[in-house]
């Protein structure tokens, strides 16, 4: 790799929260020490993801842990968000070796997050893993077309990550505060065998299916994009 075109692709991000956010990323990296720096920040949203799943994995033992699966969701954002900021506001891009750790650290963030919220008890660990592969399914797209066509689209449906950490964080003040919400199941038959959901298998479907209807409605869009951009060759 020499120049990486991937450098100049173009940050879409229309999500709700998106002009509010830049400024108040702004005003955090021009006070962050000369000693915190972005790699820092990196790593720092990575303790974040693990803070978050030992929330959810201690959940099982003790609800009010899902308190501190907020808090690593407030720590994840403010490590995640704020790496690439801090570096564009200290002019100490390093494009090619950003892109690969930034990308590199996501897909472990959402592994790890996916993850300990499938081994909380309050949803079955299939569906969680489920949602884990349809969210990383948008973001190999999300990588891809940065290569392809140079646009790192980090929104969908007016939300990106920064909305999906606030509706986590409502969950699970929710979950925390009310019994009868984490406490609710319900069973049915399929095929012949029983199974039990409780509020947040159900939660997690909904989630499944919108993650789904984005992939394939981004994927078609894209298909037909591309279809354009690198038509087939006349033959005679």
């Amino acid at each position: 790799m020499t120049n990486s075109k991937i450098i100049d692709a173009v940050r879409i991000q229309t999500s709700f929260l998106n002009a509010l956010e830049k400024k108040l990323l702004v005003w955090l990296a021009e006070r962050q020490p000369k000693w915190v720096t972005s790699d820092m920040m990196s790593y720092l949203g990575v303790f974040g993801a693990v803070v978050i799943a030992t929330g959810y994995i201690l959940a099982a033992w003790n609800i009010n842990f899902l308190w501190l699966s907020s808090l690593g969701f407030v720590i994840n954002w403010y490590g995640d968000s704020l790496d690439g900021t801090l570096a564009r506001v200290r002019k100490t891009q390093r494009p090619i070796y950003g892109y690969y750790l930034d990308h590199t650290l996501d897909v472990i963030n959402e592994v790890i997050i996916f993850v300990g919220v499938g081994l909380s008890g309050l949803i079955h660990l299939e569906i969680a893993l489920l949602a884990l592969v349809m969210y990383l399914l948008l973001t190999i797209n999300v990588i891809m077309n940065a290569h392809l066509k140079k646009e790192f689209k980090l929104t969908y449906a007016k939300l990106g990550p920064t909305e999906f950490r606030i509706l986590m964080i409502i969950i699970n003040t929710l979950f925390a505060l009310i019994a009868s919400l984490r406490e609710f199941s319900h069973s049915f038959m399929l095929c012949g065998k029983e199974f039990t959901f409780s509020t947040l298998d159900y939660i997690g479907i909904v989630i499944i299916v919108v993650l789904s209807l984005m992939h394939i409605t981004t994927v078609r869009s894209d298909i037909k994009g591309y279809a354009k951009i690198d038509p087939l060759p006349n033959q005679e």
